[in-house]
């Protein structure tokens, strides 16, 4: 079988060292759309060097590279790529991240669940520097025709969005070039940029990757609901629904749950609200 689990979950972690400073942050948030307009005092803490603050959702991008990759070729593993759909992603921040960092990086499956068709892989990466821990990354991987093992199934985790009108709702237009920009960060998969070969996966044109759309949503809650201070998210959580095409326009609806919670729903204003990011929770102080 092309996972063995018992393997997988004995397996030692994948060490990496990260690195990244002022440059590759200021890339990260230009592709989430940050910058406009560009001299927007509350623009130019994404954009400037000298007042620049991370938001918090750097981290899976942090280090070039797509983090993921590195976890699942872990022993016990043997899977083609192509059939793997990003299905989930939660970080947590132990404490804000540093505009120049140095750390390292420990990848591991945490759980393998038998979903019948699917396999859905958990990987972990925990990621610390020599001051401490820095943040936990939560990837939830569907690996198709991988399922029907006899494994356990695994929660499902659903949150059902309130029955009542949204506190927030906001509108972020995506560019039509974001996708060219956003990839430069690392995920330099052809379906984000190339015609023919998002042709060939079954999609009219390129879409916009799943980590800027899930980017985008917490700049837009940090901006509106926590008075643009990316200090205060100590977690983020997605579920991804559906696709995003440059061009689109994000309608991002959010519910203040309680003190420290806040519950978000993200569609496609131009393609009857289709959903996109679901089960979404950023949690603050």
């Amino acid at each position: 079988m092309p996972i063995d689990v018992a393997t997988v979950l004995a397996a030692p972690p994948a060490v990496k060292q990260l690195a990244w400073d002022h440059r590759d942050v200021q890339l990260y948030h230009l592709g989430l759309g940050a910058g406009l307009p560009a001299t927007d005092p509350a623009e130019l803490r994404y954009t400037l060097e000298d007042r620049l603050h991370v938001l918090p959702s750097f981290v899976t991008v942090a280090g070039g590279g797509m983090a993921f990759v590195d976890g699942i070729d872990a022993p016990g593993i043997d899977v083609d790529l192509t059939g793997i759909l990003h299905g989930g992603q939660r970080i947590e921040l132990h404490r804000p991240v540093p505009v120049r960092g140095a750390a390292t990086q420990r990848s591991r499956v945490a759980a393998v669940h038998d979903k019948g068709k699917a396999a859905l892989v958990v990987l972990r990466m925990e990621v610390e520097d020599e001051a401490g821990p820095l943040w936990t990354c939560d990837t939830r991987l569907f690996v198709r025709g991988e399922g029907g093992f006899g494994g356990e199934r695994g929660a499902t985790e659903r949150l059902p969005v309130p029955d009542r009108a949204p506190d927030l709702t906001l509108e972020r237009p995506v560019r039509e070039d974001q996708a060219l920009l956003y990839r430069l960060s690392g995920d330099l998969n052809p379906l984000h940029a190339d015609p023919d070969f998002a042709r060939l996966a079954g999609f009219d044109r390129p879409i916009l990757h799943g980590l800027c759309t899930y980017g985008m949503t917490l700049k837009a809650v940090v901006d509106t609901a926590l008075g643009g201070d990316v200090s205060r998210v100590t977690a983020y959580g997605t579920r991804f629904a559906g696709v995003v095409l440059p061009g689109d326009t994000l309608r991002v609806r959010a519910w203040r749950l309680d003190a420290g919670r806040i519950q978000v729903s993200v569609t496609t204003t131009g393609r009857d609200d289709a959903p996109v990011l679901t089960d979404t929770v950023v949690e603050h102080t």
